[in-house]
């Protein structure tokens, strides 16, 4: 299940630096020892430039956030979400944090656990959809 989809990227620079709590670095590193098996077999897929040539980043610290996943030149963050997704506070927290992303220019594609395990390739082809729109606005982006 995708919970977010397709916002636009900004026209024109792709690759922006985006600043982030420097407390976040460490929880970071420690979350990266620690990834669900969601995030472990979703990472094989997109570590290395594996995903269509991009650079993910996985646990990488944003704003006050650590994002699951980031590719820079995308602006695009990948979201794993477990069952306390489904808990109201946790869900205010993610729509909170979907605003903030949003104001930086960053879309979310988030997907529950279970889809990341068990329909691993339906997963891929929602990514792979959405870097080909950004591929082809890009094109046509005077």
């Amino acid at each position: 299940m995708v919970y977010g989809l397709f916002r636009q990227p900004p026209r024109g620079v792709f690759s922006v630096k985006i600043n982030y709590h420097p407390k976040l670095k460490e929880l970071a590193r420690k979350l990266r020892n620690k990834s669900t098996k969601s995030e472990i077999k979703l990472w094989q897929y997109l570590k290395s430039k594996k995903m269509m040539g991009y650079d993910f980043h996985r646990q990488k610290p944003i704003g006050n956030f650590i994002l699951d996943f980031f590719c820079n030149k995308l602006k695009l963050a990948i979201e794993l979400d477990g069952y306390t997704h489904t808990f109201e506070e946790i869900v205010k927290k993610d729509v909170l944090k979907q605003e903030r992303l949003k104001e930086l220019g960053i879309t979310v594609l988030r997907f529950c656990d279970e889809d990341a395990m068990k329909n691993t390739d339906g997963v891929l082809q929602v990514i792979r959809c959405f870097i080909e729109d950004c591929e082809e606005r890009k094109k046509h982006t005077p």
